[in-house]
């Protein structure tokens, strides 16, 4: 097949979507499909665009086997990006993107199909177009419902504008040709919104389980934070945005900081990171770190005894985080801010990997912490369920097949 790829985010971006983005590509790429790709200069989670690509405009090169078209887009001034600056980079990139798109709508060559990655929502709206011009068939593949998201967060008030966002939002999931999500919640939640059932497609976010095994966990990385082997390392590592609430992990860290065994590294950025920089100031057990290169994601996800899984309770099933399957692949038992019934919940449950704690109640989270530090043999048990379970659930070699096979169905039935 030629498919074309429509997102916002790709690699090298060491966070959020662009990773599964990339993997899907180079996954169909290296079963013989030729793969394009459109999408940005990397940018996140820093919000600027990165050193490597300053000063770039359009740009061409081949990443793995798979061409990725890049085009600029218009970065915050400052590292907290307002709901504002969020619209304006997406949409610069939108309009900077049709000088890839308007080819593709007029000449004689078409692709196959056109995979678009949500977030950004403005990613279905040229695919559409383009059903709608060339009868290309379109997967819109949901990491997060943003719209959702943004209203329970707080970071979109009701108003016109934001009622018509709902209302672009529920088309495009109506009108593509196959809505692809990661979690059983989400699935839900988009039938909700008037998808068809039989057009929506379960695709869960994997885990890298050649590059990430259980590791010895006295390496360079916890060595370079002065950690004694018996003591106890709690790591958060990902995204430091509003949906997090990392709030609740600073103020547990802060109602442990008299354990002096148990310390605290928050590793990443984001649009919050400033802020709990303030938070965390003067609390002797925490360290911050910025985003670790992707060749040393392994080991420290090796260094840590517990890693701290933490989202707001508002943003429960309309995101999933993505760090939780490279953290069962390691080895390493999980602290989750979930509620039952949320899909974070129910994989820690299933995969018997860990604690779980209401969100934003740090005193629960100080608790779970406390007792993970002291069970070692505990520890030990979780962390070899959860790389069992990844082993079984969250292989891209598991997860992609049955996509390629719906994706080819969808073109077969396009040319008929």
């Amino acid at each position: 097949m030629r498919l074309l790829f429509y997102g916002i985010n790709y690699a090298p971006e060491p966070t959020g979507t662009g990773p599964y983005t990339t993997d899907m590509a180079r996954w169909l790429a290296d079963r013989g499909h030729q793969v394009d790709v459109i999408t940005g200069l990397p940018h996140y989670p820093a919000w600027k665009v990165d050193e490597a690509y300053a000063g770039l405009c359009f740009l061409r090169e081949e990443i793995d086997g798979v061409r990725v078209l890049r085009v600029p887009l218009r970065t915050p001034k400052g590292s907290v990006p307002s709901s504002r600056d969020r619209i304006v980079l997406e949409s610069s990139f939108a309009l900077a993107a049709g000088r890839y798109w308007l080819p593709c709508m007029l000449v004689r060559q078409r692709y196959d199909a056109v995979i678009a990655i949500c977030p950004p929502l403005q990613m279905g709206v040229y695919p559409q177009l383009y059903h709608g011009l060339r009868g290309v068939p379109w997967i819109f593949h949901i990491q997060d419902l943003q719209v959702d998201a943004a209203f329970r967060l707080g970071m979109l008030q009701p108003s016109s504008a934001s009622r018509l966002l709902y209302r672009v939002e529920n088309g495009l999931l109506r009108q593509a040709s196959l809505v692809s999500t990661n979690t059983d919640a989400m699935r839900r939640r988009i039938i909700e919104k008037g998808t068809p059932p039989e057009r929506t497609f379960l695709l869960p976010n994997w885990a890298d389980l050649q590059a990430i095994t259980p590791l010895p966990k006295q390496n360079a990385f916890r060595e370079q934070l002065g950690i004694p082997e018996d003591h106890v390392l709690c790591i958060y590592a990902g995204s430091m945005g509003a949906k997090q609430g990392l709030e609740t992990a600073i103020d547990a860290a802060r109602q442990l900081q008299d354990e002096t065994h148990i310390h605290f590294a928050f590793v990443g950025d984001g649009a919050r990171r400033k802020v709990l920089e303030e938070q965390a100031r003067g609390i002797p057990n925490i360290t911050l770190l910025p985003v670790q290169p992707k060749e040393r994601l392994a080991e420290m996800l090796a260094a840590a005894d517990v890693h701290l899984v933490v989202q707001r309770r508002d943003a429960a099933d309309l995101v999933m985080p993505s760090k939780l399957g490279n953290i069962l692949a390691a080895g390493r038992p999980v602290v989750a801010t979930a509620e039952p019934g949320t899909a974070l919940y129910e994989t820690v449950t299933q995969a018997g990997a860990g604690l779980l704690v209401p969100p934003e109640q740090p005193e629960l989270l100080a608790a779970a912490i406390r007792r993970l530090a002291k069970e070692e043999t505990f520890r030990t048990t979780c962390g070899r369920n959860g790389r069992q379970w990844a082993e079984t659930h969250l292989s891209i070699d598991v997860l992609m097949p049955p996509f390629e096979q719906r994706l080819k169905a969808l073109v077969q039935s396009s040319l008929r």
